[in-house]
């Protein structure tokens, strides 16, 4: 199980995969937002997402579980 993880503070702007969506590395999972600026946070490996665990306008602390892949 991996679990992508928010590199820094900020906005959740967008969530662009769902429960049993298949991504590959590089992925582009959920965008933040943090300082106007927008930062992509992107799948690590090729897997199935078991749990999204954020909605848009959410706030996140760096390091919070934003995705699970398994």
């Amino acid at each position: 199980m991996q679990e992508i993880k928010a590199s820094m503070a900020g906005t959740v702007l967008n969530v662009m995969v769902g429960e049993g969506d298949s991504i590959t590395a590089g992925q582009e999972l959920v965008m933040l937002e943090s300082m106007k600026m927008e930062i992509p946070i992107e799948g690590v490996e090729e897997g199935t997402v078991t749990e999204v665990k954020v909605n848009v306008g959410d706030f996140v602390n760096e390091g919070d579980v934003l995705v699970t892949v398994k």
